[in-house]
Parts: C-alpha cells; structure tokens; sequence
C-alpha cells in the first residue's frame, strides 16, 4: 500500500511538470504573437540556423539600436535596420549559390548582384549566347522562364521588401516598327518579368514600380552598343520595407 502511495506521489510531479513548461510554451507563442514582422523573421532564422547571428556585429537575435552601418563595395547603410541587412545578406547568397554552378566562366552568369545603399539590386543580361527572352521580343526563352522562375522563388521568401523592375537595351537597336523601338521594348519586357515573378509566387503587393528606360543607361565602363546593356534590373528597395 506503501509502494502505491509512492508511485502516486511521484506522478504528480511529473504531471506538474509538463504543465509547466505547457504555459511556458503557450507564454511564448502569445509573446511572439504580440511582435512586429522583424522580431518574428528573426525568430524564425534563428530556429532555422542557430549557429549564425543576424549581423556580425549582433549577438541575439533581436537587433540593437547600436548596431554600426556596414558598409559593401557599392555603397554604404547608414542606420540600417539589423534585420534588413541580415535578409538582403541571406538572399544575395542564396542567389549566388542558384546561379553560380550555371557556368564556370563569371563574365557568363545570367545575374549580377549588387549590395548597395538602396537595397538588392540584380542584373538579369539577355546574352546572344544565352538569351534571356526572343530576339526584339517580350517573349521568355526556356532559359529565361527558368532565370526568373527561380528568382521569384527565392525573392518571394523575403516579402517585407518592395520590388522595382527596370528594362534596359543596348544602343544601335534598329526599331522594330516605326512606333515601337527601345524605350516600348524595354518597358514592356520589365512588365513581362512582373507578370512572370507573380505567375511563380511573388505577391502583387510587392511591385512597387515598372519602368523602361531604353538604352539611357548602360553599364558602368561600357560602351553602349554592348549587349550586356540588353538587361532587366529587378531591385529589392530597403527604404519601402514593409516594417
């Protein structure tokens, strides 16, 4: 009668226990419910890899308003936001490691990335050799369809920042018909990228702006007949990021 006295006496606690740390979950979840966008997607990358902090310079996972501006080749961000960075950060790598394996030459790659005082922006090149839609057409080649497929995927994840998308073309382009030359191919090609992002799961909220601007302005050092001028340039903006 002892021995039973005693098992019950035991149970209790271990009852108690998982009581316990049930409330302890339940506090949890109701204090995360209560937390902006940023505290959550920082939980959530914090769960997904615990091994990395959100900045170099940050220590939890919860920015601090001391956090220094970091500084990339492009540009600097003065008071950005830790939480910002540390996303852009994430997508600029994620990005390289889906294109980087497509060709051994890095002149070749169909992206290029800059980390600048704006935000994210990727360059998207229409190469002869690896055209990105039909020649003097907003129609998507199977590369194509597969460059921004993937790149939809992956922006998609990282829904806090608004997107602009920018046409571009090379100089010397003879006009397609007498009302329709660069600066119509340009905007309806960045428009086509719109549509495919969204058909690949980008909401609609997140295109803020479309826009073509020709052959206006061509790559740094390059001469405006080259066709790496023939691009798209997709913009992940900071400065919209939806808190």
């Amino acid at each position: 009668m002892s021995k039973k006295h005693a098992h019950h006496g035991g149970a209790w606690k271990v009852a108690y226990a998982d009581f316990v740390t049930a409330m302890m979950a339940l506090f949890m979840v109701l204090w995360l419910s209560s937390q902006d966008q940023r505290i959550k997607e920082a939980v959530e990358r914090a769960f997904r890899n615990p091994f990395s902090s959100v900045t170099k310079d940050s220590v939890g996972i919860i920015p601090s308003k001391e956090t220094q501006a970091v500084k990339s080749s492009s540009g600097n961000f003065d008071s950005a936001s830790a939480v910002e960075l540390s996303m852009l950060r994430r997508l600029n790598q994620d990005l390289l490691k889906s294109f980087e394996s497509d060709s051994e030459n890095q002149n070749d790659n169909p992206v290029k990335l800059d980390l600048t005082s704006d935000g994210l922006s990727i360059n998207v090149f229409d190469r002869s050799h690896k055209p990105i839609f039909e020649p003097q057409s907003t129609r998507f080649t199977t590369y194509g369809d597969w460059v921004f497929s993937t790149l939809a995927w992956e922006i998609s994840r990282y829904n806090t920042f608004q997107i602009e998308l920018a046409g571009h073309t090379e100089s010397g382009n003879p006009e397609i018909r007498d009302d329709y030359g660069d600066w119509e191919l340009s905007a309806d090609r960045a428009n086509a990228v719109r549509r495919k992002l969204i058909e690949h799961g980008m909401s609609p909220d997140q295109i803020r702006r479309v826009t073509g601007y020709g052959s206006t302005q061509s790559m740094p050092d390059t001469d405006a007949t080259n066709e790496i001028n023939r691009r798209v340039t997709v913009l992940l903006n900071r400065s919209t990021a939806k808190p």
